[in-house]
């Protein structure tokens, strides 16, 4: 099954900001929303197409702002409701949508319905949260009242989050107090989310990325009540508001297609696909993650075939249409500049990000080669548990040179030694040959060609049978695109079949390190090609 999804989602590119981190307009040492503004025309310059706002909400920031108190009111260190409209009105002056953040599973602890809630267990809000019916009854996971309350809650991630009620999948004789997700307090929750949604479309958002959205019904086994939620939600938005999407925070492309979103992520937190290209290892540290090698690694002992098994089978089960969104990084994971991995062998991993047939997602900062900095104080809930610390991909966007000692209030996540030789946008802007530049031309070359964009075929040349280097095909029509690289230190050789051989006539749209003789390939370590064949 393929929902239906507009064009300029699925043609597009996303580009992620985290607005405490990305632009400070007035000074106050925090990133704020007409920072954002002030910035639409580099982005405009950049070639991103749809913007994506983690949450700029009340929130007291236990957890970095996704720990919200008020859903409809802007945080004051952001600026306000208008802010956002004035922000979508100048990105559509400059043909590019902007996407919300909706913390669909959790408020803050400081939301009014949770103070409410926790109040009395008859109040109007009493049943928006999953509550035990005594302080005595409290399953491992649940949190005692601090308020009136005689009874425990149930929380996501941290104690000053506690889930909302969307009910759960199963009832179970020994937790009685479980509801259904038909009950008064989740039906009350389903109705909040629209109109949550509702108010911010009105203020003219063009969608929003759901965070959590595989989890809000609880103990759903088969998925069943999860879709039903979603396809009820869905089904309204495009009563309402058909050009808007939803993009989920599901990490299950097939899953995220069944409950009716419009895309899905592979994300970090689920199967291998994106971390068997890009986790080397040395950023966020998680125990119970699948171990193996990356692709995009100077070592050279992991295999771009790992991500793309599991591609051909997710899209193959979504069917025709199907697509998937690609990120280079995100707030929850180490950026793609980590390590040992610089912003020199970041080039080839652009490449394919930006020439795979996914709807590719820029986290802000990797186009410029940001580094993951490791070991930084827990900033704003950025801990979760003793290894997985967020911090080190939420630093300051680098402006100009020495911007991390200014910018966006968080100065004090950069060591003193770190402070300096950081790569920015000022330094790289006038450099072609910069990292920042081939990231824009790749954008411009994916934009322009539709056999570069989501829905041209591809077909890989190299890489099954020796992993170095990748070579593949783009198609869309009589276009035809040959893609190589090479993401590791030593050089690497194929051949490729003399049918796919560029002639002499045909462009070389782009590329380093690369020499073709005959059918012969040759890359240097960290090289890569684009040619027209």
């Amino acid at each position: 099954m393929t929902v239906s999804r507009p064009s300029w989602l699925v043609d597009g590119v996303i580009y992620q900001i985290y607005p405490a981190s990305f632009a400070d307009a007035n000074g106050d040492g925090m990133g704020d929303l007409v920072g954002v503004i002030d910035h639409l025309d580099y982005l405009q310059w950049l070639g991103v197409t749809t913007l994506w706002i983690n949450p700029c909400f009340v929130s007291p920031f236990t957890d970095g702002g996704y720990d919200i108190a008020d859903y409809l009111r802007v945080d004051p260190r952001y600026g306000s409701a208008e802010d956002v409209s004035r922000l979508c009105e100048a990105a559509h002056e400059r043909g590019m949508r902007v996407l919300l953040d909706l913390v669909a599973g959790h408020t803050s602890d400081q939301h009014s319905w949770f103070v409410d809630s926790s109040g009395t267990a008859e109040g109007e809000h009493a049943d928006r949260y999953i509550w035990t019916p005594s302080r005595t009854i409290k399953p491992v996971g649940y949190e005692i009242s601090s308020g009136d309350r005689d009874g425990c809650f149930l929380p996501n991630f941290f104690a000053t989050q506690p889930a909302l009620n969307f009910g759960f999948g199963r009832a179970d004789p020994a937790e009685p107090w479980r509801q259904h997700p038909e009950d008064p307090g989740p039906t009350a929750n389903r109705a909040a989310l629209r109109q949550i949604m509702s108010y911010w479309l009105d203020r003219g958002a063009d969608g929003f990325r759901v965070d959590m959205a595989a989890s809000l019904v609880k103990d759903d086994a088969t998925g069943e009540h999860n879709r039903r939620l979603w396809w009820e939600t869905r089904a309204w938005l495009d009563r309402e508001y058909p050009d808007a999407v939803m993009v989920s925070e599901w990490g299950d492309p097939v899953a995220a297609d069944a409950a009716g979103f419009h895309l899905d992520f592979f994300l970090h937190f689920k199967g291998r696909a994106f971390r068997s290209l890009f986790d080397n290892g040395q950023g966020i540290q998680v125990p119970d993650w699948e171990p193996g090698p990356c692709y995009f690694d100077a070592a050279g002992t992991g295999s771009a075939m790992e991500f793309i098994d599991i591609w051909d089978s997710v899209t193959r089960e979504m069917g025709e249409g199907a697509t998937v969104c690609l990120p280079t990084s995100n707030h929850d994971f180490p950026r793609l500049a980590c390590g040992d991995r610089d912003a020199e062998q970041v080039r080839a991993a652009m490449v394919m990000v930006l020439t795979w047939p996914s709807v590719p997602a820029i986290y802000f900062g990797d186009e410029i080669g940001m580094r993951f900095i490791p070991d930084l104080p827990d900033h704003e809930g950025s801990r979760l548990g003793e290894h997985y610390n967020r911090a080190g991909s939420r630093t300051p966007m680098q402006w100009t040179a020495g911007a991390a000692e200014d910018a966006s209030g968080q100065s004090r996540y950069l060591p003193i030694d770190q402070k300096s030789d950081r790569p920015s946008v000022a330094a790289q802007r006038d450099d072609p040959d910069s990292l920042l530049n081939l990231v824009r031309d790749l954008i411009r070359l994916r934009t322009t060609h539709r056999a570069l964009g989501s829905d041209g075929a591809v077909e890989v040349v190299a890489g099954r049978d020796q992993p170095y280097p990748l070579v593949y095909l783009r198609s869309h029509g009589d276009t035809r695109f040959l893609v190589a690289m090479n993401p590791r230190r030593q050089p690497a050789e194929t051949t490729v079949p003399e049918s796919l051989t560029p002639k002499a006539s045909r462009r070389s749209w782009l590329g380093r390190g690369t020499t073709l003789d005959g059918n012969l390939l040759r890359l240097d370590g960290f090289g890569y090609g684009i040619w027209s064949v």
